[in-house]
């Protein structure tokens, strides 16, 4: 039995799970937060669904992953006898820059490039990378790949990734376009072929991954050729937090007036804009829908133009391909919010796709959602990018 450990480490927190490779089974699911802060806690599933919370200090990431392999070879809560029961871990890596284009094994070379991606990622790729230390401190025999979000995106072609500033710019800096969620873009796509009985090399699909953040793609015949996302996960939707697309000279105009520095504004601009700065409620959908039922302008405005910027980006994609063979709706407001759906997809009958109400009306689960006689299809697909990086974790070693 191959078992794949899969972590996610963000600046204050770790995603894991731990895989059986030869079902594909979750043996393991769990997630520290607060690391070090005050207030630490692990909280940890099993297969069977039992679940438990652990309370204590965590100071950094090797003392979570410490306590995360700890809780994984508990004699009460754990699903392994031995640590050397794990066969490999597979990171995410958020940015890989165009020194990856693919998942990698992890040597010091490789890790050496990884950091000079930094400048690129400062508050994602540094937590990333101390993941990959502290399973080299804690258990140093078991292997180690890296999975990029940016990879995926890499089949981008020069005058989709480009950007209309000086060339050197691009030379000197790598200013370029990246695209994120590469990993979910992937699944969703490769797994609604899977379903519909598409040839994925031979079809135009574009894939909405819908959540917090969010970025939708251009995939033909397999590859991405454009995505919504740019340098940066700020371009393209408007997001929870994130202002999507903007206007640089009223990035100029707002930093001149309200006399703020660069800081100040990429704060504004990742953390106080999309929903939450339109509706000045939340950044969760859910209760944005609430207030809006409840008469919220503001709420209504923002769930607008959510959809709006989601149907332009779809309309751009198709006429980007010449065609699409089929919609893909993902992530917690692509899975879960029915009337969104419904909404962004209800113009489409131009396309010769329709939605169907009934059908529609699921939440967190795989489901055609257009009418039999559409000729192109509207399909959700839960996202499930731990096994994509435990997939090809396991490709990597077997390979080596």
């Amino acid at each position: 039995m191959m078992k794949v450990l899969v972590l996610n480490c963000g600046s204050s927190s770790i995603k894991y799970q731990l895989i059986n490779m030869n079902t594909e089974a979750v043996l393991a699911i769990g997630l520290v937060e607060k690391v070090g802060m005050t207030g630490s806690f692990l909280k940890h599933e099993k297969e069977s669904g039992e679940k438990v919370l652990f309370e204590g200090e965590i100071l950094d990431h090797t003392a979570g992953i410490e306590y995360v392999l700890g809780v994984l070879t508990s004699e009460k809560h754990g699903c392994i006898k031995d640590l050397n029961e794990i066969d490999a871990v597979g990171h995410r890596v958020v940015h890989g820059g165009e020194r990856f284009n693919s998942s990698v094994f992890i040597t010091d070379e490789v890790v050496e490039e990884m950091q000079k991606c930094i400048d690129l990622a400062p508050l994602h790729n540094p937590p990333n990378l101390k993941g990959i230390e502290a399973v080299s401190a804690l258990i140093p025999d078991v292997p180690q790949c890296g999975v990029f979000d940016t990879a995926f995106h890499q089949t981008m072609p020069e005058h989709s990734y480009m950007y209309a500033i000086p060339h050197k710019l691009y030379e000197k800096y790598g200013i370029r376009r990246y695209g994120f969620h590469g990993t979910s873009h992937r699944y969703v796509s490769e797994r609604a072929c899977e379903i519909l009985g598409l040839d994925y090399r031979n079809s135009k699909l574009i894939t909405c991954h819908l959540g917090n953040g969010g970025s939708i793609a251009a995939i033909q015949n397999g590859e991405s050729i454009d995505t919504s996302m740019g340098f940066t996960p700020v371009e393209g939707l408007m997001m929870g937090t994130r202002c999507g697309d903007l206007d640089v000279g009223a990035v100029t105009y707002i930093m001149e007036k309200e006399q703020i520095g660069v800081r100040s504004f990429n704060t504004l601009a990742n953390k106080h804009s999309g929903l939450l700065g339109v509706s000045g409620v939340s950044s969760d959908g859910r209760d944005i829908r609430k207030a809006a039922q409840e008469g919220n302008h503001n709420a209504k405005l923002a769930r607008q133009m959510f959809n709006y910027r989601v149907k332009k980006y779809i309309g751009s994609y198709v006429a980007a391909m010449g065609g699409v063979d089929a919609i893909i709706f993902t992530g917690g407001i692509g899975e879960n919010s029915v009337d969104q759906r419904e909404d962004i997809c209800k113009d489409f009958g131009f396309l010769g796709c329709k939605v169907d109400s009934k059908k529609n009306d699921v939440y967190g689960e795989e489901a055609i959602f257009s009418t039999d006689d559409s000729t192109v299809t509207l399909i959700v697909v839960p996202t499930n990018e731990e096994l994509v990086i435990a997939r090809d974790t396991i490709e990597i070693i077997k390979n080596r």
